[in-house]
């Protein structure tokens, strides 16, 4: 998937801070780096960029297929150690639900094979 055509899926927005050209791109092959690791269906997502004293502060959101929307948010003095510690968040949360899912299969089959 070209990164021309996940503008309209991955939003990469700020209030107040100038995000140059580079970070929009890295923020959007970060997140669907993330998505593509735990379920690669990503329905919609967003990152949005503030500043606030000395710090920038990172929200960033994804909902993959039929999963509620997983948020996170980070602050840091590098605008992008914030995004990738708001990835990073949001990737663990990804992960927790996909062991999750692959647990919920696995006692359903045990309980199938035990009334077999």
């Amino acid at each position: 998937m070209r990164l021309e055509n996940l503008d309209n899926m991955i939003a990469v927005q700020s209030s107040n801070v100038h995000l140059g050209h580079r970070l929009p791109e890295h923020a959007r092959e970060s997140i669907l780096r993330a998505a593509s690791k735990y379920f690669g269906r990503l329905n919609t997502a967003s990152a949005h960029f503030s500043k606030g004293g000395m710090t920038y502060r990172c929200n960033v959101n994804m909902q993959m297929g039929g999963l509620p929307m997983k948020s996170a948010e980070a602050s840091d003095g590098d605008i992008y150690l914030a995004f990738n510690a708001a990835v990073a968040k949001v990737a663990k949360q990804l992960r927790r639900a996909k062991r999750e899912l692959r647990e919920d299969k696995a006692r359903a089959s045990r309980g199938q094979s035990r009334t077999d």
